[in-house]
């Protein structure tokens, strides 16, 4: 089994010792959205805070980002720390050592996807723009994001991933076949999720057979890479918090002798992997709610960004959307506000894409000096329209990725700009379950 473990190692992965919680508690209550949704919603983690109560739950040991403005945020800090320190004193979890998890997500949108629970390591990931490791950031990397986000997991004796990682395995060779066998596996799990989240299960996957077929299909994957380019791991969710994780193994690892860096649990971040070649994987587009932004601002920001621009009126967002698809006619993206919704189509951008263009733009509408001029990334249509039509703001609607050219052109570009994409809507993001110490 060893020597199976060390060949995973060197295509970046291994099996992780993974806790779930036991069966005396209520998994409906323990799993809880990705920290990073619904940030413009507050109601919404009202909800949550209100259904989960007392009991045991990730939300006690999670930061939700709407909360990341408030004066004290030490005290969440503390809080988390605690609630993970009790838990494990508690013995709450049942552990599962040296085991990839084979999880199932159905969607409340009846989407269903798969993915492989995995122990990612840290050493082979680098998330700057033009990097040629294995494990790469897809979208542009806010280093400002990432000291507060140290402050959480710099004490924290666990982790709770909500990082999705996409692989490009055409054959389906890793993930697939365990899929067609999941009824010869020990199922871990089997829940519903809150707030309209769907359904989760997953099954363990260990020993030497099972960790060499996956061995195999990541050395085909490693065989057909560009040696001077080999894209393996490309970020689909949670870039900055896997940042995070690099930035705290890279503090960590400075005062470690070489022998311990190599099985140092920090050098580790555990996160699923997914086939982007999976029917269910759908990329959507991440769209952008400007605050209190006058119209001509904006329009005079955009002009100095492009050649030139045109617009024209829809008959609403339906009529909108399917107008953005079509990308015959340059880089389109739509615009609504409390007057209606408009088409824009870009000629010549300082941007190859929508999401480029618009970033130039709201990069130069922040920099004014005018506090109350501020931007959100919005999961969903309905929302961004909603808040868009508000008086003083804009929502701004950009087309989708195409996922079927996606690696080639991270490997030929280079990252995308920031927010570009999601896979699924705010409530289909990946909800907290596995959880992982990260300390010795």
């Amino acid at each position: 089994m060893k020597n199976v473990i060390e060949n995973l190692k060197q295509y970046g992965i291994c099996p992780p010792d993974i806790l779930i919680p036991s069966s005396k508690v209520d998994l409906t209550r323990w799993a809880v959205v990705a920290c990073d949704q619904f940030t413009s919603e507050l109601d919404y983690w009202k909800a949550v805070n209100e259904y989960v109560g007392d009991a045991p739950s990730t939300l006690h040991m999670i930061y939700p980002e709407v909360y990341l403005e408030e004066k004290d945020p030490q005290v969440r800090i503390r809080s988390i720390n605690r609630a993970m320190a009790s838990y494990l004193e508690q013995n709450i979890f049942d552990e599962y050592p040296q085991t990839f998890f084979l999880v199932h997500r159905q969607t409340s949108q009846n989407v269903s996807r798969w993915g492989l629970m995995a122990a990612l390591d840290l050493e082979q990931y680098d998330w700057s723009k033009g990097s040629r490791t294995i494990v790469r950031a897809t979208e542009g990397t806010i280093e400002s994001r990432i000291p507060p986000r140290k402050q959480i997991r710099k004490d924290a004796p666990l982790e709770l991933p909500h990082i999705m990682v996409l692989i490009s395995d055409e054959k389906k060779k890793i993930i697939e076949p365990f899929i067609q066998r999941k009824d010869e596996l020990k199922k871990v799990y089997d829940t519903e999720l809150m707030q309209n989240g769907g359904h989760l299960t997953s099954y363990a996957i260990r020993g030497e057979a099972d960790f060499t077929a996956i061995a195999d299909g990541f050395r085909d994957l490693f065989d057909s890479a560009d040696p001077e380019n080999p894209l393996i791991y490309a970020m689909g969710d949670g870039n900055h918090s896997l940042a995070t994780a690099k930035a705290c193994w890279d503090d960590i690892k400075k005062d470690l002798p070489e022998d311990l860096r190599a099985t140092h649990p920090a050098r580790y971040a555990l996160v699923e992997i997914e086939n982007i070649f999976d029917p269910g994987l759908v990329f959507e587009p991440i769209h952008r709610v400007l605050f209190n932004t006058p119209k001509d601002l904006f329009f005079e920001t955009l002009s100095k960004y492009c050649d030139e621009f045109s617009f024209e009126s829809t008959e609403g967002l339906s009529d909108l959307m399917e107008k953005i698809a079509d990308s015959r006619d340059g880089i389109r993206f739509g615009y609504n506000d409390k007057d209606g919704y408009y088409l824009i189509t870009v000629e010549n951008g300082a941007s190859a894409i929508a999401a480029g263009v618009l970033q130039y733009v709201i990069d130069d509408l922040l920099s004014k000096d005018d506090e109350n001029l501020s931007v959100d990334y919005i999961h969903g249509e309905e929302v961004t329209r909603e808040l868009g039509a508000q008086n003083g703001n804009i929502g701004l609607f950009l087309p989708a990725v195409d996922k079927s050219t996606f690696f080639e052109t991270i490997i030929k570009d280079g990252a995308l700009p920031r927010k570009t994409f999601s896979m699924g809507e705010a409530n289909e993001k990946r909800y907290y379950m596995e959880a992982r110490r990260i300390k010795p």
